[in-house]
């Protein structure tokens, strides 16, 4: 893995936490522990959206070992869930999703196809349900300094 995946790794984690931060009314903390805590559970032990699995399946050199990356991967989502580390665990289900969404763009999920629907269907729930929120905690917080975006609105 890079720097600049860790790098951009812990820059997930850190906006996770201050938007956890922000959240007086526990809403994320309730989505991913109470809401979605099964779907969410499912997502992270699905080799299908783990990247190294793909990097591996694509014949990158260096991802030999992708069973071992899954098998470390769950300890940490087994200590994170065992702590109720909230954004750990919203760290690590973001990188799914990202896979997820790559399978999507790139091929691998199509329109109507049976491949990936349970993954599908669960990502877009937990997407539709946290987006919002997290633009909310955003929005009553606008004095804080939040990273700019990598693509403003340009005119």
């Amino acid at each position: 893995m890079s720097q600049a995946s860790d790098s951009e790794r812990e820059n997930f984690r850190a906006f996770f936490s201050t938007l956890i931060g922000f959240d007086s009314k526990h809403r994320i903390y309730d989505m991913v522990w109470e809401r979605f805590s099964q779907e969410i559970r499912l997502l992270l032990d699905n080799q299908y959206v783990f990247a190294p699995f793909w990097q591996h399946h694509n014949g990158v050199a260096g991802y030999t070992d992708w069973m071992d990356r899954l098998d470390r991967s769950r300890g940490a989502i087994r200590r994170a869930l065992a702590a109720h580390d909230t954004a750990t665990i919203l760290s690590i289900l973001f990188d799914r999703l990202y896979v997820l969404r790559n399978q999507l763009v790139h091929g691998g999920a199509t329109w109507n196809s049976e491949v990936n629907r349970a993954q599908v269907r669960d990502g877009g729930a937990l997407l539709g349900c946290l987006l919002p929120i997290f633009v909310d905690l955003m929005m009553d917080n606008p004095d804080h300094e939040w990273p700019m975006p990598h693509y403003p609105v340009v005119e």
